[in-house]
């Protein structure tokens, strides 16, 4: 049996499964202290008898194994989670293996396995919701270096119609202080699920996610764009996303999913709901072979 963790920072989704990745039991916790929200994981694993266990943990954290570190959120706007080894908290109850990454680097290892990206060798994964995140994956393999990617805080251009400042702690109008769920809320005074019909708020929005996009595709040229997290639930993004990406393209890359077949070049998650989940099987599963 196989164990899986998607720390978010709202919520945390604990998950069993089999060796085929089939989820056999799943919870979800919200993300309040650490020490009440370990709890309640600890008390989800107890009732299992899990082999190895895969872990996606909302960032910045230290990835590297030979770092003293290692498992540790770090510089997180939670300021309760600051510098928290989730690791370590684990390993006093499991005696299992532990593979460990980002929530959106294990996103993106799920739809490669099993989602959107099964088709192509390389994907990005973004996570719009309450942060803003990007994980990738290229022949199987997640992006690391120093780190891990956080490329949800790349500048973008101010929209001339925004006047909103920023709502990121660190840098205040990054992609992430002006695109994400909170950013939206603090602009429009309403959460994104209310502003459905009010175009303004999208073109907006759209106009930022795109122009992340124009420089993801530039860095890492990926096969593929999947884009997840509770904003994008509001399908009337992806059209406002296309129509600005063409723009700012202007025809300098020439190649058929930048021109006529966006559609199937950015899409949603083909696993909803389960992307993290799946990657985290899969990395566990691995880890234990």
């Amino acid at each position: 049996m196989l164990g899986a963790i998607e720390a978010g920072g709202t919520k945390f989704v604990c998950a069993v499964g089999d060796m085929d990745f089939n989820v056999i039991e799943l919870i979800e916790i919200p993300t309040t202290t650490p020490t009440k929200t370990m709890e309640k994981v600890q008390e989800f694993f107890q009732q299992f008898e899990i082999q190895a266990l895969g872990v996606g943990l909302f960032g910045p954290a230290d990835i590297n194994p030979n770092s003293a570190s290692y498992g540790c959120i770090t510089t997180t706007p939670k300021v309760q989670w600051q510098h928290f080894n989730i690791l370590s908290s684990l390993k006093e109850y499991l005696d299992v293996p532990i593979v460990f990454d980002t929530d959106v680097n294990i996103a993106a290892l799920g739809e490669a396995e099993f989602g959107a990206a099964q088709d192509v060798d390389s994907c990005i994964y973004i996570t719009i919701g309450t942060g803003i995140g990007v994980g990738a994956v290229n022949n199987g393999k997640m992006l690391h270096g120093i780190s891990h990617p956080e490329m949800g805080h790349v500048t973008v251009r101010r929209h001339p119609d925004d006047h909103f400042e920023g709502g990121c702690l660190f840098h205040l109008d990054c992609l992430e202080g002006l695109a994400s769920g909170p950013a939206i809320e603090k602009r429009w005074n309403q959460k994104a699920m209310l502003l459905e019909g009010r175009p303004q708020v999208w073109e907006i929005e759209g106009y930022y996610i795109a122009q992340a996009l124009m420089t993801y595709i530039l860095t890492l040229s990926p096969e593929r764009i999947i884009l997840g997290g509770g904003v994008m639930r509001q399908r009337q993004l992806l059209p406002v996303i296309y129509k600005h990406l063409q723009a700012m393209n202007n025809h300098y890359l020439v190649f058929p999913q930048l021109e006529d077949q966006m559609a199937n070049y950015i899409v949603t998650p083909g696993i909803e709901g389960f992307s993290a989940i799946k990657g985290a099987f899969y990395l566990a599963k691995v880890e234990l072979e």
